[in-house]
């Protein structure tokens, strides 16, 4: 049985990285966190993966480590396949040796975005790159890995600090006369600190219910939808709202298509992701990207 609470250790890689960063400020609500880094354990060596798991015994292991440089990984099957796929069938077997339970993070990039509707988790999976291929390989193992398990689902990643879009665009928007910006990809902006409090809540439900009957795949993405030529449209407008004195400074915004944008990795169309299993099993919503994107802006300087 897993404790809850006080008791419990939760183990969280990909310390630094956006989500992982606000994992270890939310889940000690849940018990005592140890967040570790590629330095600590590294996703690439299944010895540093099973030392530090061993070392640690944690009834609960939150995988917000990957590999997500999306055209790098058109280079780097090998890399990519190692940290988002081989690393998690390691993580899952010590999992399963010690009894612990496993939170992962996987993406929209298992999809190819044809559907004209939004994608429910039982949808047909068709990833149209490398990045993509070797999420839905580490979705794969951890499903076949007889633990209980949960696989998140989620897109356009973004939030106050690290590498992300939304931080991209107020730069550049500062920097030069327009940005061209693609507006014929459809998904959900989704703030990194939403993905970390909605992983808090439903790992505290999950794990004190019946975890085998809700492991699965959730989909868990922000309410609403947009283009990222909206994304950053909205994202200005907000950001000329708090700080007035750059309304003159700010870049045009010029809409284009994908194939006037060529990127080494294609990118799904549709991006959309259906949540309403999550509401219905686990009762947890996310808010509507534009109100999160407020939240965002407030705590950029």
């Amino acid at each position: 049985m897993i404790p809850t609470h006080s008791s419990m250790r939760i183990l969280v890689t990909g310390r630094d990285g956006q989500v992982g960063w606000e994992l270890q400020r939310i889940l000690p609500t849940l018990g005592t966190v140890t967040a570790v880094n590629r330095e600590e354990m590294n996703l690439e060596s299944p010895d540093s993966i099973r030392s530090c798991i061993r070392a640690i015994q944690p009834s609960l292991i939150v995988n917000a480590a990957a590999y997500t440089a999306v055209d790098k990984a058109e280079s780097e099957p090998a890399l990519a396949q190692s940290i988002n796929a081989d690393a998690v069938a390691v993580i899952a077997e010590e999992a399963k040796k010690i009894g612990a339970a496993v939170i992962h993070y996987s993406t929209d990039y298992v999809l190819d975005g044809a559907k004209p509707t939004p994608y429910v988790e039982e949808d047909r999976t068709h990833p149209l790159g490398v990045y993509g291929k070797t999420k839905l390989a580490g979705e794969q193992a951890l499903t076949d890995a007889g633990i209980p398990y949960l696989t998140l689902r989620t897109s356009w990643v973004y939030g106050a600090r690290g590498r992300n879009f939304l931080r991209t665009i107020l730069k550049l928007a500062t920097e030069k006369p327009e940005l061209r910006i693609v507006a014929d990809q459809t998904g959900a902006p989704t703030w990194s600190r939403d993905i970390a409090s909605a992983t808090a809540a439903v790992a505290e439900r999950w794990l004190s219910g019946d975890k085998e009957e809700h492991s699965g795949i959730y989909h868990l993405v922000a309410a609403g939808e947009t283009t990222w030529h909206g994304f950053a449209a909205e994202a200005l407008r907000q950001w000329v709202a708090l700080h007035p004195e750059n309304a003159g400074n700010c870049a045009r915004l010029i809409a284009i298509s994908t194939a006037e944008y060529p990127t080494p990795a294609a990118r799904p169309k549709n991006s959309r992701l259906d949540c309403a299993k999550l509401a219905r099993v686990f009762d947890v919503r996310l808010p509507d990207w534009r109100i999160s994107l407020a939240s965002v802006l407030q705590e950029i300087e």
